[in-house]
């Protein structure tokens, strides 16, 4: 028996990346997965040989009725919710002199906005015992050059975590989030820089990790696994740093 035998898990942001190797590995335990992304395209293509028990909604967790339509439609196909893994988000890096309302909108509406309104619509529907899981990010541990508004969306994020696991004590709901340093992820690929630019930037933090690499997509969802799942019964309210030891030196 896998160890999220029959539970129901949501997941955002899951046609790429840290999401999509969590639904994998989530239903090779065992899950139904409701398996969320903003671009249908992406999604039939992620999911095009996945085995299991899953459905697939498109939905842009910076629209508010998105959010509602993802909870609306996971509770639809497999009643209640087990698992609320909101995992998606957007990193890109401007400096300080150059931000904009549109660049702070576009982060805040993804990161932060987001995880709070599919949190909401889905906390009457997510079983006593439950769990809810964030994606975080040593960013906000740490000072990185241009990446001002993306660190303080994480800083915001990790604030609500912190709230929303004492307002949900009295129903046994854990939530606990999982801070990833430098991911082998497309989130680089998408911040809008030449290629060149990302592969320095990227060697940068590899050399910068004490164990020296990127880490993997897989080795967060394995995380994300530990922490939806009975073996950590008893651990509320972290935030655990995955990430070569960065945060930590």
């Amino acid at each position: 028996m896998g160890k999220l035998e029959n539970k129901v898990a949501v997941i955002t942001g899951a046609n790429s990346g840290i999401g999509l190797a969590s639904a994998k590995l989530f239903l090779q335990e065992g899950a139904k997965v409701v398996i969320s992304g903003r671009r249908v395209e992406a999604l039939e293509e992620a999911t095009k040989d996945l085995e299991g028990d899953y459905i697939t909604v498109v939905a842009d967790v910076s629209k508010d009725e998105d959010n509602k339509r993802l909870i609306d439609e996971s509770v639809a196909k497999y009643g209640n919710i087990d698992i609320l893994f909101l995992n998606a988000g957007v990193a890109p890096p401007t400096p300080t002199t150059d931000v904009t309302a549109d660049h702070y909108n576009e982060v805040f509406d993804i990161n932060v906005k987001g995880p709070i309104l599919a949190t909401k619509e889905a906390l009457p529907h997510i079983n006593d015992g439950g769990t809810i899981l964030f994606t975080n990010s040593i960013v906000h541990q740490k000072g990185f050059d241009g990446l001002g508004v993306y660190s303080a969306s994480k800083g915001a994020l990790r604030a609500y975590a912190r709230v929303l696991t004492s307002e949900l004590k009295s129903r046994g709901i854990r939530v606990n989030s999982i801070a990833p340093g430098p991911i082998d992820t497309p989130i680089y690929g998408k911040m809008g820089l030449p290629q060149e630019v990302v592969e320095d930037m990227g060697k940068g933090f590899a050399e910068s990790v004490p164990l020296g690499r990127f880490g993997t997509s897989e080795e967060i969802a394995n995380t994300a696994l530990f922490l939806a799942s009975d073996d950590a019964s008893y651990i509320n309210g972290i935030e655990l740093e995955v990430d070569g030891g960065l945060s930590q030196i």
